[in-house]
């Protein structure tokens, strides 16, 4: 009796990757490098003002994330065909210092606009990346940093009320309050250019490859305002929307 052929599971074909993709991934590295060196340089000076060992150990689990994130965006890069290094420029990679002014005003302008602002972003941002992502080893590192970024959110707005519980509370929420409409300008520039806000779809294959419209950043940061930086701050009565609109 002949045996019965059975049928293979077909190979999903792997999308393949344009130059943008490689690009962005080639980015993501470099990010990821200059993320870990900036944490790396905040935890320090919480170190020498003494913060809570809980915020400094936190700190150091997510420098350790970032090079993490940076090995698995190197991981894709190089799947997607990418061959160069990334461009790390040292001269970046620390964190300046007012040096007129305390360390905590520094630990606070650098904490809020990397964390509460950077990160919480980033948050929304890695689900958006992750809706049309179907190349397994960026889907795999998508996930990855998504999980973390909720983390390293939390961080920072654990690193807020750390801060207004200072002696120096007051005046440091005070500064917060005064610094944040440039901060927020900065975030603009950096995830929502005017210039880019009208590009509102990508070839599929790159939304499979971890892309996204770069019109999709300014949405999300407008839902980000809204739903997540306005009730956070008020909780310390800073008024984020007026701050955004000042930015």
């Amino acid at each position: 009796m002949a045996k019965r052929k059975t049928s293979r599971p077909r190979t999903a074909k792997r999308a393949p990757a344009s130059d943008r993709v490689r690009l962005e991934w080639l980015r993501r590295v470099e990010a990821e490098y200059r993320s870990a060196a900036f944490t790396q340089h905040l935890v320090l000076w919480l170190i020498q003002v003494g913060a809570s060992p809980d915020l400094i150990r936190d700190g150091l689990r997510i420098v350790n994330d970032e090079m993490v994130h940076a090995e698995l965006s190197h991981l894709v890069y190089a799947k997607a065909g990418g061959r160069e290094l990334p461009h790390i420029d040292r001269d970046t990679l620390a964190l300046p210092r007012a040096s007129k002014e305390p360390l905590e005003h520094d630990v606070v302008r650098f904490g809020v606009d990397l964390f509460c602002l950077g990160e919480t972003v980033a948050v929304r941002l890695f689900k958006e990346l992750r809706v049309k992502c179907r190349v397994p080893e960026a889907r795999r590192a998508l996930d990855r940093i998504l999980r973390d970024e909720v983390r390293h959110r939390d961080f920072g707005w654990a690193l807020l009320d750390w801060l207004a519980e200072h002696p120096s509370g007051k005046e440091l929420l005070a500064l917060t309050e005064r610094e944040l409409p440039k901060m927020f300008g900065r975030v603009r520039g950096a995830y929502a250019p005017w210039a880019l806000r009208d590009e509102q779809s990508i070839p599929d294959d790159d939304r499979a490859w971890g892309l996204m419209p770069a019109g999709f950043y300014a949405k999300i940061l407008d839902q980000t305002l809204t739903r997540d930086y306005v009730p956070r701050f008020a909780r310390h009565r800073i008024d984020a929307a007026r701050a955004w609109q000042k930015g």
